[in-house]
């Protein structure tokens, strides 16, 4: 399974020991908000363990990898990539509170891009992203996702339908980091 580094950042399979963080990550009401409705544990420990599993390319789960800060080994985020066809996957992450606004989701995303496109044998990448959701907007456009659509009422979140944004990228109009 892949581990990927950045100057700041390794992302890494996630284990089993990494439960209370991501349990922690998916209960907070901030970094869900966009993502997803308080959830009992035993859904969230649903989740969180078929991503434990093997993954290799083509795989039909999660590649999750926890993000954790080079310096201190400090757990941030979670990142990763899921095939929705045989050279097409959908990127994801979430971030803790105190690890958003500091470039970590750029500097892993890219990390997963790089890997996906070389490594992967993925020619185009998407994300879904609820309205509203500005600041994972605005990740996915610095690393050269394009905004290819809205679908209306499409996601129900808090009682109430919303709309989604559709991000994509394609291998030859990636750049990737230097």
């Amino acid at each position: 399974m892949p581990v990927l580094h950045t100057p700041r950042l390794t992302c890494s399979p996630l284990q089993a020991a990494d439960w209370p963080f991501f349990l922690a990550l998916q209960q907070h009401p901030d970094v869900m908000r966009y993502v997803a409705e308080a959830r009992p544990e035993a859904a969230i420990r649903e989740a969180f363990t078929p991503r434990l599993a093997e993954w290799t390319p083509g795989s039909a789960h999660w590649l999750c990898l926890l993000v954790r800060d080079n310096a201190h080994n400090m757990p941030l985020g979670v990142t990763g990539y899921i095939h929705r066809e045989d050279d097409c996957a959908e990127v994801g992450f979430l971030f803790a509170p105190q690890a958003q606004g500091k470039g970590y989701g750029l500097e892993s995303l890219r990390a997963v891009c790089d890997y996906a496109f070389t490594h992967g044998g993925i020619r185009r990448l998407t994300a879904t992203v609820t309205v509203g959701n500005l600041a994972s907007r605005r990740v996915l456009e610095k690393a050269g996702f394009v905004l290819e659509g809205e679908l209306r009422e499409s996601y129900w979140l808090a009682g109430q339908w919303h709309n989604d944004w559709l991000f994509g990228l394609l291998k030859k109009e990636y750049a990737p980091a230097k």
